[in-house]
């Protein structure tokens, strides 16, 4: 009775679409296998496409060949249509900008010689 209550109240407030969502990065682990999860995270998810960080440039390859069947998995999972596009995403580079000004160019070496 308890779920069939929530359940009922999450369709009313029109929170279905949220609590998909919200079960994609809660079981994700789960949905892709602990092997991909290792060394591929969620961030976000908006308009059905799913924007995962790989921990290495070879596994967001890895993830680009795995994309058909990780797509398939997540619908499998929480529902056909909450995931329906995923961007993969490498590593982040390091920013070397200091301070909120910067000038374009090549820095300090320009003025050299």
């Amino acid at each position: 009775p308890l779920g069939r209550l929530v359940s009922r109240m999450a369709s009313q407030l029109g929170w279905n679409q949220r609590l998909a969502d919200g079960r994609v990065f809660g079981q994700w682990s789960r949905l892709v296998g602990e092997e991909v999860a290792e060394h591929a995270q969620p961030v976000s998810l908006t308009d059905g496409e799913l924007t995962v960080r790989a921990s290495s440039t070879a596994w967001a390859t890895q993830l680009r060949l795995l994309q058909r069947q990780l797509l398939a998995r997540i619908a499998a999972g929480v529902g056909h249509g909450v995931v329906t596009k995923m961007r993969i995403q490498g590593p982040t580079a390091p920013s070397w900008r200091k301070g909120p000004r910067h000038i374009s160019g090549r820095g300090p070496r320009d003025t050299y010689g």
